[in-house]
């Protein structure tokens, strides 16, 4: 089969793979429909190349039918239309039944100190083969795929597997009273679905913060307030705009969906820049040990936020030598959650607002539809934030 592969820092290829097959009693495998590109699928084409090998397939947003089961599979025939999580995780440890299937016990990447395996994402989570493919193989499928109706064109469906459970628990997480306030740092996919959720879910006032010009009109379209980051000279002059709008104090949550790329902070960004052309035998242990991450963003959120606040991180960070302002955290009373979304979690909160009405705009969330050939010139696109591009589905 036809696969994008990942080959070095910048440079992923479609090229032919080994077919997925049926390696233990809980498998399927499917036929990829649609596959999402994400921007978490940045960071690997950027950041986290220490943790890569070259020939790893990519991706971890897939839709697609049912082709074949393992004998321990039960609620999945061949022909059902599925939309899978990107986390792999059984449904059946302790974490799973406390709604953490990000910390599966069962999928644990054990020899990395991490969490659930993922598709499609680095050796630290399992180096599983991913989404942007023709076909997958999806371990723990008596658990994790999620049936979803014929009728409806993917678009309807597939952000079940990242986009919209992550956007809902930046949400869920930010814990924005309703009638309360939140802004959204970063405009992407998921800060973008975040504004929309929040909306949806009661909040009275959502403020985005970005500096792409499509990013911006897009959220203004949904009844989002919107804040240039070109229009100010630095971070305080942002911080008191919005203050402005919330009596002086700030909004109630901030959300931070822009994580470890985010502009600002030089010196970060040379470290992460010099670990991902060193060698690979110095690359990844000086990561893992001294990864320092661009956290201006949430650096931001910490200023922003009104004391007794929360703050919400889905921006993913991987720095482990990253230094806090503790004690700005601890004087303003902060409250901080954070974490990969837990899929299985909020699905069926998320399946009624599904419907042909569409109050979350998923019908017509992508920006650009391309097929597999062009996956490497949409990787390039969506770096550069190019031609308008916010979200891009993959077509095998």
């Amino acid at each position: 089969m036809k696969a994008v592969t990942w080959q070095g820092k910048r440079d992923v290829r479609v090229e032919e793979v080994p077919d997925p097959k049926i390696e233990e009693p809980t498998d399927a495998v499917i036929r990829i429909t649609s596959s999402g590109l994400c921007g978490s699928d940045l960071h690997l084409y950027e950041v986290l190349t220490p943790f890569m090998t070259p020939g790893d397939i990519l991706g971890h947003e897939p839709m697609g039918i049912v082709e074949e089961v393992g004998p321990e599979v039960t609620g999945l025939k061949p022909g059902d239309r599925v939309v899978v999580p990107f986390q792999i995780s059984c449904g059946r440890c302790y974490m799973c039944s406390s709604g953490l299937q990000t910390q599966c016990e069962t999928t644990q990447v054990t020899s990395e100190g991490m969490g659930a395996a993922l598709f499609g994402y680095t050796r630290l989570y399992g180096a599983v083969p991913g989404a942007q493919a023709e076909y997958l193989r999806v371990p723990q499928a008596h658990y994790g795929p999620i049936k979803v109706p014929e009728g409806p064109a993917d678009d309807r469906f597939v952000y079940l597997s990242d986009v919209l459970p992550t956007a809902w628990q930046a949400v869920a997480y930010a814990d924005v009273p309703r009638g309360g306030t939140v802004a959204v740092l970063g405009l992407g996919p998921i800060g973008d679905m975040a504004c929309r959720i929040a909306l949806a879910r009661g909040a009275a006032r959502v403020f985005g913060v970005d500096l792409v010009p499509e990013r911006l009109a897009r959220a203004r379209g949904r009844g989002v307030e919107t804040f240039d980051l070109r229009d100010f000279d630095n971070e305080k002059e942002l911080v008191a705009a919005i203050q402005d709008e919330t009596e002086g104090r700030g909004p109630d949550a901030v959300i931070d969906a822009v994580g470890t790329e985010a502009h600002g902070s030089v010196a970060a960004r040379l470290v992460q820049q010099t670990a991902a052309v060193l060698p690979r035998a110095l690359s990844g242990p000086i990561a893992e040990r001294f990864s320092v991450d661009r956290m201006a963003a949430l650096y931001t959120a910490i200023e922003l936020v009104r004391r007794g606040g929360t703050i919400s991180l889905s921006g993913v960070y991987g720095g482990m030598a990253d230094p806090m302002p503790m004690l700005t955290l601890f004087d303003k009373q902060i409250q901080m959650r954070m974490g990969q979304a837990n899929v299985r979690r909020w699905t069926d909160d998320i399946l009624p607002y599904l419907t042909d009405e569409d109050p979350l705009g998923v019908d017509d969330f992508a920006t650009h539809k391309v097929s597999l050939a062009d996956a490497p010139h949409a990787y390039e696109m969506f770096q550069k934030k190019q031609d308008g591009a916010v979200k891009v589905l993959i077509k095998p």
